[in-house]
């Protein structure tokens, strides 16, 4: 299996203080006032917000048609006066994005883009192919449209170029050990319900040499376990050195379940021989969503009390640091 780091890193310069950042709805619709909350927060620290007014289109479920959803994607890479590109939402639509979008100009115009759920399809997609760092991490009109909605030390250390930072597996976090070991990988993943959707298209997921994560939310446990066995069986398992589940929120089967979703999720990957975390918050989580660097070596120490995830090096570049391709 290939794995990611195969192809030449781009690492999108680092977002400053009175930086603009883009915000875009690549996928579902989104409401005016949830998108306004999320500016608000953003301006509160000390950044600067545009969208195009398109951004607010319907189109059933979408946010307007696919072509407008790209060209607004593409419009916020080229722009000079755009620093970060930030989701406003997942729900549903990036897929219809894949087949028109313009490679090319992403990785001539490198920029932090940052998103979860739907969003992972556009996060692995692009990591895979123009080897660009991308970022699991809040979304406007959801958790900066939330007061505790977003975890800002993990914020700030993944897009300000911090070169060395660690995630303690705790309540901080709500991370703990399910099985112990260490290992160092390339971190990579995202909610699974897009990871399992990519199999067997054009954009498949390249998962080898990872420290792999995986979150989803409102599936039912045995869901869970039907997307895991299909990575399993599609073997993107193999050559894995480690995984770090979600906090898996509302992934329950009834309030009284004689089980739990750790019972689960080892039934799947506890034969695998790799340490295993869970209960990571980003993406669906209940407060302060974390933001994980995809595409950056990070190194996973699982104890039995606890552990950490660390990451390795910076996952931006100063503006005195030149593009950076490993």
């Amino acid at each position: 299996m290939r794995p990611i780091h195969s192809i030449p890193r781009i690492k999108p310069p680092a977002l400053q203080p009175g930086d603009t950042v883009g915000i875009i709805a690549p996928a579902s619709n989104i409401k005016r006032e949830s998108l306004e909350a999320g500016c608000q927060a953003l301006r509160k620290i000390v950044y600067k917000t545009f969208y195009l007014d398109s951004v607010l289109e319907k189109n059933l479920y979408f946010a307007g048609s696919a072509e407008r959803r790209v060209r607004e994607l593409q419009e916020m890479f080229t722009r000079d006066d755009i620093r970060a590109i930030i989701c406003a939402r997942g729900g549903y639509g990036a897929n219809y994005l894949l087949e028109t979008l313009n490679l090319e100009i992403i990785k001539a115009h490198p920029k932090i883009f940052v998103g979860y759920s739907d969003i992972t399809t556009l996060l692995t997609y692009i990591l895979d192919s123009v080897g660009l760092v991308t970022f699991h991490g809040p979304m406007v009109a959801k958790d900066f449209a939330h007061s505790d909605g977003v975890d800002f030390n993990s914020w700030q250390a993944a897009l300000a170029g911090v070169a060395d930072w660690e995630l303690n597996l705790a309540a901080e976090t709500g991370a703990k050990p399910l099985l112990p070991g260490s290992a160092e990988g390339t971190l990579y993943g995202g909610c699974l319900s897009m990871l399992a959707a990519s199999l067997g298209t054009p954009y498949e997921i390249h998962t080898g040499d990872t420290i792999l994560f995986i979150e989803d939310v409102a599936a039912k446990p045995y869901q869970i376990d039907r997307m895991l066995m299909q990575l399993k069986l599609a073997d993107k398992f193999s050559g894995v050195r480690g995984i770090v589940f979600g906090e898996m929120l509302d992934c329950s089967q009834t309030k009284d379940q004689d089980y739990t979703m750790e019972e689960v999720v080892l039934r799947v990957v506890g034969d695998l021989g790799v340490p295993v975390a869970y209960g990571l918050r980003s993406g669906h989580v209940s407060r302060r969503n974390l933001t994980l660097p995809f595409g950056v070596r990070a190194a996973l120490d699982v104890g039995k009390s606890g552990g950490s995830l660390r990451i390795l090096e910076s996952a931006t570049r100063t503006a005195d640091t030149p593009v950076h391709r490993l």
